[in-house]
Formats: structure tokens, sequence, C-alpha cells
């Protein structure tokens, strides 16, 4: 095998990997005016289901050109020889290999964000705006783009400097050590994520005493789950979509609701909703995720310890000097199938996983106020009660709301 054999696959992979997902987009797109069934008629009246319909055609019109002008610009960049391009910018600065890689990696970073970020605009102050999701201020816009440009550049960057030094430092066995680097990071976040990242992007306020507050602990209590941290996150900073979520282990666990959901849901829902994840904790869902994660994570690392060595990878997006930030992307683009599969995979089981911790709520709280609070939830983020069962299969962690409702009411 040659490298033009392996540019040739890159291509492949990328062209099949985009017209499978427009055929589901297409698939899906077909189901937006179906008639709603029976156990969902009262999610939504006939002028919100209407919003909902034009909302998920907008997306999905849109979804398209930002979709359509991204493989345009990666094919650009693979048929116009670009990483060779940013390579020898790259080493016109240093010949330390790890200085080379994070130069590289930065520019194609910045330079592809810089690219997208109209089009983020768009979403977000055009089309988000106009269906009335929109809370985001241009100043928070631009705020949230540099901070996640020094985040990645200092937790980023430094994870691939770390990275690079093993490769060169111990040869072939640097997975095993950046596995370990991964593992650390990957456990270090599940913990202190919501204490250490968060805040930089959201105000956390510890729920007030009062009745919801006696209500979530005292469902903690029936189900001998020590709960002291319930925080609330502003989440209408930004959206007036809502969400909650648990995070940490032992001490640091602790569970964040957005404002948005207090506003929308009663107490009893907002309880309902904290039982379906204390179900997850409780059926050892996280355990599994993040045990998942990591093996899988060091399959990829052990993958990659085999072929980053190869000159082919970087010859075959037109680098003729071995590297192993060059070969690290062609690697990524030829692995893509793979982790497609694994997806998919952690997909059937996140569905499982969902009915399960619905069970959990149902039979430690109270099915109907879960109920309740899908439909809430569905109608204010004007969500897609009838997508195509192939998107469904393909993209969703979670079962959809009718069949998440059928589980809770089947005795």
């Amino acid at each position: 095998m040659n490298s033009n054999i392996i540019f040739y696959i890159i291509i492949t992979i990328i062209i099949v990997n985009f017209i499978i997902d427009k055929i589901l987009d297409a698939l899906n797109a077909k189901h937006f005016n179906d008639a709603l069934p029976h156990e969902l008629q009262d999610v939504y009246d006939a002028e919100a289901y209407k919003k909902s319909q034009n909302y998920k055609a907008t997306k999905y019109k849109f979804g398209l050109l930002t979709s359509t002008f991204s493989i345009v610009l990666i094919l650009g960049f693979l048929f116009f020889d670009g990483f060779e391009f940013v390579d020898n910018i790259a080493r016109s600065y240093s010949s330390n290999p790890i200085t080379v890689a994070l130069i590289f990696f930065g520019i194609i970073m910045i330079a592809s964000d810089v690219l997208t970020t109209p089009f983020a605009y768009y979403s977000t102050f055009v089309i988000e705006e106009k269906f009335g999701f929109n809370k985001t201020t241009k100043k928070t816009f631009i705020l949230d783009k540099i901070k996640g440009w020094l985040m990645s550049a200092i937790i980023g960057g430094g994870i691939l400097a770390v990275i690079i030094w093993f490769y060169n430092t111990t040869g072939q066995h640097f997975w095993l050590y950046a596995w370990a680097l991964v593992t650390f990071f990957t456990v270090f976040m599940n913990m202190f994520y919501s204490k250490l990242i968060v805040p930089l992007f959201n105000k956390q306020t510890p729920l007030e005493a009062g009745e919801l507050r006696d209500k979530i602990s005292a469902y903690a209590k029936t189900v001998g789950f020590k709960l002291d941290k319930i925080f609330v996150i502003d989440g209408s900073k930004r959206s007036t979509k809502a969400n909650a979520y648990f995070s940490g282990f032992g001490s640091e666990k602790r569970v964040t609701l957005y404002d948005t959901l207090i506003n929308d849901l009663d107490d009893d829902e907002i309880v309902a909703v904290l039982a379906h994840e204390v179900g997850h904790y409780k059926k050892k869902h996280i355990i599994f995720n993040l045990v998942t994660s990591i093996l899988l994570t060091g399959l990829t690392l052990y993958i990659l310890s085999l072929f980053i060595a190869n000159p082919l990878l970087s010859q075959a997006l037109g680098v003729e000097t071995a590297s192993f930030h060059v070969g690290l992307i062609a690697f990524m683009m030829l692995y893509a199938p793979i982790s497609e599969i694994t997806g998919l995979i952690m997909n059937v089981f996140s569905r499982k996983f969902e009915y399960q911790a619905d069970d959990y709520a149902k039979n430690t709280y109270k099915g109907e106020p879960l109920i309740t609070s899908l439909k809430k939830l569905s109608k204010n983020s004007l969500s897609n009660l009838t997508p195509h069962p192939a998107y469904v299969f393909m993209h969703y962690s979670h079962p959809t709301l009718l069949q998440r409702i059928k589980n809770l009411r089947k005795q």
C-alpha cells in the first residue's frame, strides 16, 4: 500500500460518511409533518406544532448548508495540500517536534473556528432568536469563544505536548503512558468539572431552602442517596432550553438544575427528573460509561501506536517528513468508521440505560410527573416527536419521547 491509496481511502471515508448522514437527515425530514401519535396529542396545540415543524425545517436546511461547507473545506484542504502548507508554517518557527505540533494544531483549530463562527453566530442570533430560544448577548458569545480558545490551548495543548513527549521518549510504548494521562484527566474532570470548568462560563448558586429543596432531600433519603450539594445554574443566560445533570463522585457528588428547568416544571416534575438521574447513579451507568470510555481510549491509543511511526500516514496528507501531528490527523480520519461503530454500540447501551433510569424513577417516586416533565421539556424545546427510526438508531442516545412514555406506562 502506498500513500496515494491511503489518501483516497480517507477521501472515500469522508464522502461516504457525508452521504450516509445526508440520507438519514432527508429521511428524518420527511417525517417532520407526520401526525402526532395519540399519546403525544397533548404536547403541542396546532399553533405550537406548526412552530415546531418550522423550527425543524429551518434547522434541517441550515444543517445542509453548514455540513456542505465543512466537507468542501475538508476536501479542498486535502486536495490542495493544506496540511503541508500549515506544516511548513509551523516548521518555519521551530524544529522542536512539540512546538511544531502545537503551532500546527493551533493554526488549524483557530482557522477552523474563525471560518465556522459566522454559522454559529447565525444559528444563535437568527435561528434561535427567531424561535424564542436565544438569551445569549453578543458579549457573552464573544467571551465564550475567547474562553474556549484559551481552554483548548491550555488543556488540549498541554495534553498533546505531554503525549508527544511520551512518544519521543518511549517510542511505540507511548500509548500506555498516554492512556494513563488521559485516564487521570478523564476521572479528574468527572470529579471536578462542575467546580472548576462550569464557573468559567456560568454562575452556580446553591438551591435555596424551601419546598423544592425539602422535596428533593426527602426523596434522596427514601432511596438512601446522600445529596447535600444541589446547585442552580443560570442556563437562561444563553437559552430558554432546560436541563439537569449529576456530576462527580463520593464527596464531590452534586446535582445541577438549570434555572429554566425550575421555571418550566413544577416541584413534583423536578423531583421525578432527579429520580431519573439518581437511577443512572444507582444502576452504575455513570461508572459503566466512564470505564467504557477509558477502555475505548486505550484501544484507540494502542491502534494509533501501531501505525503512527509509518511515514505513509504523513505522506498521504502531502507531508513528506514523517511527523506525529500529521500522522495523528490521518489516523483520526482513517479511524472514523471504527469510531462510528463504537458510537452506535454506546448509543444502544445509552438508550437501554434511559429505560432503566425511567423505571427506577417510576418505582421509587412516580411515573406520571416524569411523563409530564418530558412532554413539557419537549414542547419548550420544539423537539421532533416523529423521528425516522433509522435516524434514531444512528444518532439518538435517548429513546424517543413516545417510546419512553409507553415504557413508563407499562405495568
